[in-house]
This record gives structure tokens, sequence and C-alpha cells, in this order.
């Protein structure tokens, strides 16, 4: 990979329009996500030390250490005491439980077991391929499954995933799948959702959803709509969830 250069100076004299100034971190951040997403660096796996990468792209420890502490924040990348910087996997728990804010009243979060309804291959229609900014009938993969607490139903969810991405993804392949959804993305279709973005709104069970979580039609959820992005801000996952929060509620930290 070439060294990081400064931009070169605007030509034209004043009336020249200068271009965005992108701090030096700024650059090495990029480069390095570029790494990331190309996969020198598997997920799990260690990235070199901060020695070596400024070596690498020719700029001090300090500017590469701001790019890496801005990557662990955002959870790509993380660091371990007294043994480096790894790549973030969804193989840990810690990262396993990000997206998932539903916790319940007593007790800790944690692996919710659940129960695959559908998982069928069709051509996207017009909203999916919107929030997943694919052409209208392309195809697309949509999985139905129930998240349960203590042998109940709590969510609902039904997730769109753009096909030419998850190639293979089967009902058969999902009913033996013992690891998190996310895990299964990251580890067999090299897929690694990086970010989301959720809306959330209350609304009432409807009688083939109440019949589901085996709630009363018209009884409160939590609809919770997500968009999850991969490298490159490509949004490769679409869900809608229905929670109900009787005995749960959503948490969220905010920074």
């Amino acid at each position: 990979m070439s060294s990081v250069l400064p931009s070169p100076e605007p030509a034209g004299g004043p009336a020249a329009v200068a271009p965005s100034f992108s701090p030096l971190y700024q650059q090495i951040k990029a480069l390095i996500t570029r790494s990331l997403q190309g996969g020198e660096w598997k997920p799990g796996e260690p990235i070199p030390s901060e020695t070596e990468l400024a070596q690498r792209f020719k700029v001090s420890q300090g500017t590469v250490r701001k790019a890496i502490d801005e990557l662990a924040t955002e959870n790509l990348l993380v660091r371990r005491q007294g043994k480096g910087t790894f790549v973030a996997t969804h193989a840990e728990e810690k990262v396993q439980f990000r997206f998932l804010r539903l916790i319940p009243d007593e007790g800790e979060a944690g692996n919710m077991p659940r129960r695959f309804l559908d998982c069928r291959r069709l051509r996207a229609p017009a909203d999916v391929a919107k929030a997943l900014e694919i052409k209208s009938g392309e195809p697309v993969v949509q999985v139905r499954r129930l998240l349960y607490f203590r042998d109940r139903p709590v969510v609902l969810d039904d997730i769109w995933l753009v096909g030419a991405q998850f190639k293979g993804l089967t009902a058969e392949r999902l009913s033996e799948l013992r690891a998190p959804l996310y895990r299964l993305f990251e580890s067999e279709f090299g897929v690694r959702m990086i970010r989301a973005e959720e809306k959330i709104r209350a609304v009432a069970a409807s009688g083939a959803s109440a019949q589901l979580l085996e709630v009363p039609e018209g009884a409160p959820l939590l609809s919770v709509e997500r968009l999850s992005y991969t490298y490159g801000n490509r949004p490769v996952e679409w869900r809608r969830g229905l929670y109900d929060t009787t005995t749960h509620f959503y948490r969220n930290e905010l920074n």
C-alpha cells in the first residue's frame, strides 16, 4: 500500500476552490478500513502493531494510535491488554449483543433461543429494494424468526437480505445453526455488520403477529425497524421486528 501523501496545493489563484481537508489520522483510518474490507486481516485476527503500521504508512505512531482509537470506538477493532489489537468479530460476546437492545426486567441480556419460521428467495418488493438500495425485483432473501425468553416468544423478526451476497442461505442451513446469525453472515458469507440505524414506534398487535407472539390482538408492541450496513456504508440487511415488552425494556446508551 502506498504511503499517505499531502494533497496538492490548489491551482488557479485566489478564486480557486480549495479541496476539503482531511486530518492525517482520518486518512490512516481510511487506509486501515480499506484493508479490513479487503480481507487483509480476518475477523478475530491481530492487526500489525502501531509501530509497524507507522512505518508502513510513513506517519507517526501517535497518528496511527488515534486512527485505531476511532476504529475501536466504532467496534471495528478490539484492543486487548498485553496482546495487541484485533479485528472485531461477531464471535465475541460483547459484539454479538451490540445490536440486540432488548433487556429483561430481571436478569441480564444474553443469547435468546430462536425458532426460524421461514427462509425463502424472492424478488425484492419496492419498499425492500428502496431500503437496501437495489433495484425493485432483484433477488433478496427473506427470513422470519421468533426469539424466546423463558419459553415465551418475545420478538418476531422479518429480515430481508441482499440476495447477491447471501447465496446458499437456506432454511436447512438455518435449522442447523447454533451460532448467532451475524456470526454466520460473517464466517460463511463474508458479510460483517458494521453499524445500524433504527426507527422505533409503538404499534398494536395484529391478528397474525398476536398469534405468533402469544399476546391478545391489539396488545401494545414495540416496532423496531433496523437497517444494517457493512463496509463502504452499503446496506445489506433490513429487518422489521415486533417486540413484546411486557417483561423487557429497550435499552440504548447515549455517548
